[in-house]
């Protein structure tokens, strides 16, 4: 380091440019009177007294009187000792900076923005972690192989995890095949085109992050019941129902868990049509004072408004309107909507088919 680098080296540890003027004179003569320091740097004679007193008081130097006042450096450990302080410090700083820079922290707000998909990704792992309700997940394969871990406990906790998975690559569908997904998936499938990051857990998060062939890249966190359930509508129009099924934890046997009173309808109404009886195990919260609520009762009507004429196994579109069910429990009778339920007594989060059999009139 040269005399003039070492001035600025000072300067950035918080001397003026005057007092790291006057210390490097100071140090290459050892001990001199304030004119000949002056004479010997850049610092006016003027202003060399308060330069001095300053430099003195930061403990880079002494003074004393001889005939006039004189300056020497002090035993340069105390500075040496200061300086490697600041250093450590700013090199702590540098990292911290970085560090928030590259994941800056979740504030619980309705709807945040991030540039990172780092920040997304982090999120998403965390809330899936914690799930034990359902979990809705669009990924590809590595990312998907990555939050395995974080997958495995929502499955333990209870959670219905569907994970859509949609290669980078056209020549890694045969990959896909080959991943195991007991114990991690309630039920998995494929898409084919490129997809967004998407992951929505329990009804109330939700992590987005555009495709890597996205223009502009972002992320957007969600902390809100209501937003939070238009990325579930996404979710289910875009990435879920039109492609294929490669993997489902349950089969044909009872009891049939249902996440969505929708994909619940799907199966049910057409048995009910037909006369058969369904005892239900009903989970949810009750619409006017959000009281959690479960009853076992007997399905005896489900009705919905059709957005187009039904077929006979209606599709997801067909039930965008209102779904409801009549379950008959303990001498109540309850109605019972899915997520964002308001006219219904009950918001079901979770329907369980317990068991299906014909009416004695069937």
């Amino acid at each position: 380091m040269d005399t003039a680098e070492l001035r600025t080296a000072l300067r950035n540890a918080g001397l003026s440019q005057y007092q790291a003027e006057a210390y490097v004179a100071l140090l290459q003569l050892g001990a001199a009177s304030a004119t000949e320091l002056a004479d010997a740097c850049a610092v006016p004679t003027a202003r060399i007294y308060d330069v001095l007193r300053d430099l003195e008081s930061k403990g880079y130097i002494e003074t004393y009187e001889q005939d006039s006042l004189h300056a020497r450096a002090c035993d340069p450990n105390s500075v040496m000792e200061d300086l490697k302080s600041r250093a450590v410090q700013l090199d702590e700083a540098a990292e911290e900076i970085e560090a928030r820079w590259q994941q800056p922290a979740v504030d619980r707000h309705m709807l945040s923005i991030v540039k990172r998909f780092e920040t997304v990704f982090n999120r998403a792992e965390e809330m899936i972690r914690e799930a034990d309700g359902e979990v809705q997940l669009s990924v590809t394969p590595e990312q998907f192989d990555e939050l395995k871990p974080a997958l495995s406990e929502a499955y333990e906790n209870g959670a219905l995890v569907k994970v859509v998975l949609h290669p980078e690559r056209t020549d890694d569908l045969e990959s896909l095949a080959q991943r195991e997904y007991r114990g991690v998936a309630t039920e998995v499938r494929h898409r084919t085109l490129p997809t967004p990051f998407v992951a929505i857990v329990d009804r109330t998060g939700a992590c987005f992050a555009p495709h890597d062939n996205s223009v502009n890249q972002y992320g957007v966190l969600v902390d809100d019941y209501t937003l939070t359930y238009v990325f579930h509508w996404y979710f289910q129009t875009a990435l879920w129902e039109v492609w294929d099924v490669v993997y489902d934890a349950q089969t044909d046997e009872l009891p049939l868990v249902y996440s969505d009173i929708r994909h619940f309808v799907q199966d049910a109404e057409p048995l009910v049509r037909d006369g058969n009886r369904i005892v239900a195990h009903i989970e949810g919260y009750e619409t006017d004072e959000r009281d959690p609520i479960e009853f076992t009762g007997e399905v005896t009507d489900v009705y919905y408004t059709a957005v187009s004429t039904p077929t006979d196994t209606l599709s997801f579109s067909e039930l965008a309107g209102q779904v409801c069910l009549t379950v008959e429990a303990d001498g109540e009778t309850y109605t019972v909507g899915g997520w964002g339920a308001v006219l219904e007594d009950v918001e079901a989060n979770r329907i369980t088919i317990k068991s299906i059999s014909e009416t004695p009139d069937g």
